[in-house]
């Protein structure tokens, strides 16, 4: 008998090949996921634009940018980010103080710059440039950070916070905080810093009652306490969006049947109120449709964070993900009449140009940050 040598079998033997999807750095779930959102929205803003083919064309076209714009972004490696995170951030800080000196100004707000006939908000790109800087500068420290670092982290959201706040833009300088914060958390900070940051946040209530909140940002405040004090001025957009939504009760009017936004009685019907038309003209049942994507959307989110193979990529996908869910909470809230109105638009659903190409750049991130481990694995 001729001699037997026992050997591992090639490696290759045990490697998975990996799928188209993988090889192009695709989430094929999440982009399913997007694009049942996307559809759904344009469905929704056909009757919210009262009825305007142009604007559905023209969204669509947004659509069509964002999409590849997320293509694009996933194609590039999360070390990729985590190295440019903070030269994208200083960018950004240097438009937001563009934006004080040469920006363009629209309602009583300076919150645009215009370049070469092209108008942009650089707000916008804080919202993903702001939790990959923070990302970035935890991700090299011993977790959970020491209070120095979490100091540092805080001046890294604060700076760009307080320069949108001046625009003056509250909700966006608002979301752009959480999207920092929430690293901040998913990093394992103390609970005695979160439990300090509460009580400091209470003891500073009255003070930038008095000092920090513009008159409207007041008057959107105690709107919210008791909308029929003004029914006809500030309180008219929560009196009509409420309407909306109680009258369409669980089957809805119809498509194209709903008379608080065929009939112009709410403003906004296809930016920041564009769920209520869904509510009043599909009731309960059309929004709850809409809340399974969402949901979806962010379970996979969270589960592309808990499968990411450095603590960059959990940070910047967990902190991503969260901030997606803090678009869809404040903007529900704030149409039922739950928060103030702070003009912050459904995500992927409200009509709008940049808001949409900045979130699916997002979405890039954490396809690039979901496929990393698997085509390491496959590899």
């Amino acid at each position: 008998m001729g001699d037997y040598v026992r050997q591992m079998p090639d490696a290759g033997a045990f490697t998975r090949r990996p799928s188209v999807w993988q090889r192009v750095h695709i989430d094929l779930p999440l982009l399913v996921l997007l694009m049942l959102l996307t559809a759904y929205g344009l469905f929704i803003l056909y009757s919210a634009s009262g009825q305007e083919m142009g604007a559905v064309v023209r969204q669509g076209r947004y659509f069509l940018v964002a999409y590849l714009v997320m293509l694009v972004a996933a194609q590039f490696n999360p070390t990729t980010y985590r190295r440019w995170a903070p030269l994208g951030y200083l960018v950004g800080v240097a438009a937001l103080l563009g934006v004080m000196f040469f920006g363009v100004g629209a309602k009583g707000a300076q919150r645009w710059l215009s370049l070469g006939g092209f108008r942009f908000q650089p707000s916008e790109i804080m919202k993903l440039m702001v939790p990959l800087t923070v990302a970035w500068y935890l991700a090299d420290r011993s977790l959970p950070p020491a209070f120095r670092y979490v100091l540092v982290a805080l001046a890294i959201l604060a700076l760009p916070a307080v320069l949108i706040l001046l625009q003056p833009d509250l909700g966006t300088a608002l979301l752009i905080s959480s999207s920092g914060l929430f690293v901040l958390f998913l990093a394992g900070i103390g609970w005695r810093y979160i439990i300090g940051a509460v009580v400091l946040a209470i003891a500073s209530a009255w003070p930038a009652w008095m000092f920090v909140l513009k008159d409207y940002q007041k008057q959107r405040i105690l709107t919210l306490l008791n909308p029929e004090s003004d029914k006809l001025g500030a309180g008219w957009n929560i009196i009509q969006s409420k309407t909306a939504i109680g009258s369409g009760g669980w089957p809805g009017k119809g498509w194209l049947n709903g008379t608080q936004s065929q009939l112009d009685f709410l403003p906004e019907s296809h930016t920041d109120f564009i769920i209520a038309v869904l509510a009043e003209e599909f009731g309960l049942r059309g929004v709850l449709v809409l809340l399974g994507l969402y949901l979806l959307i962010l379970l996979r989110g969270f589960w592309i964070g808990l499968r990411a193979q450095t603590t960059f990529g959990r940070l910047a996908a967990g902190s991503l993900t969260l901030t997606f869910f803090v678009y869809i909470f404040v903007n529900m809230g704030m149409v039922a009449g739950l928060l103030p109105v702070v003009g912050v638009p459904l995500p992927l659903v409200s009509a709008g140009g940049t808001s949409v190409v900045t979130l699916m750049l997002g979405f890039g991130v954490l396809m690039a940050v979901g496929t990393e481990k698997r085509t390491v694995a496959n590899s």
